[in-house]
């Protein structure tokens, strides 16, 4: 978080011209969230919703706030403006389908769908309703992070030849163990749209909603979203040619957590290779001149040669080059006030893309098969019925995404 003098922020802008700002989860991401926003000259929160109810109602008191556990009347405030995302992963595409719907623009926390077709869906309501997305992956906004890519993009490393990414492994374990739903604790809006399962603590608690397939595939897009979105941003392999993926990896069989763990994915971007296996945070280009690698964690990008990372910047406006943003929220801010969709510095159809490819990783280890996934008419040219099946999934009447 960038504190509001830092950027030079000193007051807050007359009501009426602040952008009005719903918080859709407070738990520890939204807590980081919350407090970004809040402190932003152009910004009143005016809605916090939460299914615990000490949450929302904590949050909510300190800006002044509306406290509800359903989102829908936060949609319905009329100068609510935006709204900000940060539930578990199964809740992503609803609310922010139904943000756009009622002429709300929105920030999404990572990963963005439950499915590949949850995702399409997605970037057919925001385009249809010109609203803003923003997703949550704030490396667009660190400066490191933007200029190893720029350099990709511009061609220092030569021919992109092979990308290796790693991000965080999964892991085994919960417990099945059912228990009494805690005081102040509404589970049956916590599940919405997933099956209806026995509570346990370990369930509704990370690492539980980060590793349960019923709310999400795990690391494989839950933390992949980071070193694979770099990807997107730093070339255009994936929209090149076909994309060939194979496999293999783990479901876990034994307690609560049973999304794909120990992957080891090789996947071919058109003529590119792409490596994705688990391991420490990194995105690394290697190309017929050398090598850049950028890491978000750390706040290091590193070269074959260092001095490509000394270049200064051209003069020239017709040299490639990327959006810059000082800081995430901020920017999202800022695109809303405009109302262009384009001046994110995340936007949605990037989101999408690095998406798909963790739902085929995730769609290949579990049916054992080579997919083919073709990129412009977004469809699989290779794969079973069953592989095909699994572009979607069921939502929990009476959700729909329709």
């Amino acid at each position: 978080v960038v504190s509001a003098r830092a950027l030079g922020w000193e007051e807050k802008a007359p009501a009426n011209e602040r952008v009005g700002v719903a918080m859709i989860g407070v738990g520890g991401r939204g807590r980081d969230l919350f407090r970004a926003f809040v402190q932003h000259p152009d910004v009143q929160v005016l809605a916090v919703v939460d299914c615990y109810r000490d949450r929302r109602e904590s949050i909510a008191a300190q800006c002044g706030a509306k406290a509800t556990v359903d989102f829908r009347e936060a949609l319905a405030l009329s100068d609510v403006d935006a709204v900000v995302v940060a539930t578990p992963d199964h809740w992503h595409v609803p609310i922010a389908v139904a943000a756009a719907k009622a002429g709300k623009h929105a920030y999404v926390e990572k990963p963005l769908g439950l499915s590949i077709e949850q995702d399409l869906i997605c970037r057919k309501i925001f385009a249809e309703t010109g609203r803003v997305f923003q997703y949550g992956t704030q490396q667009r906004s660190m400066a490191h992070c933007h200029w190893g890519c720029e350099l990709v993009r511009r061609g220092v490393i030569g021919k992109i030849l092979r990308i290796e990414v790693d991000c965080p492994n999964g892991g085994r374990g919960g417990s099945t163990e059912p228990a009494p739903v805690p005081e102040g604790f509404d589970y049956e809006w916590w599940l919405g749209p997933a099956p209806v399962k026995p509570y346990t603590p370990h369930r509704c608690n990370p690492p539980g909603t980060y590793w349960i397939y019923d709310y999400s595939i795990g690391y494989l897009a839950g933390w992949g979203s980071h070193p694979l979105d770099i990807m997107i941003w730093g070339c255009d392999a994936d929209q090149s040619g076909p994309i060939v993926v194979e496999g293999t990896g783990e479901v876990p069989t034994e307690g609560l957590y049973d999304t794909v763990i120990n992957w080891d994915m090789k996947i071919l971007l058109g003529e590119v290779e792409l490596i994705f296996r688990p391991g420490n945070e990194r995105t690394k280009f290697i190309g017929e001149h050398g090598w850049i690698q950028v890491a978000r964690d750390t706040r290091r990008t590193l070269a074959s040669d260092p001095g490509w990372l000394q270049q200064p910047r051209p003069a020239d406006p017709g040299e490639y080059r990327l959006m810059v943003s000082r800081a995430h929220h901020a920017n999202f801010i800022e695109a809303v006030k405009k109302g262009d969709p384009t001046a994110a510095v995340a936007p949605l159809g990037d989101a999408v893309r690095s998406d798909i490819i963790s739902h085929l990783c995730d769609i290949a280890v579990r049916t054992g098969e080579r997919l083919v996934w073709d990129p412009k008419k977004e469809e699989l040219v290779e794969g079973s019925e069953k592989a095909r099946a699994m572009l979607s999934r069921p939502m929990r009447p009476p959700w729909t995404l329709g």
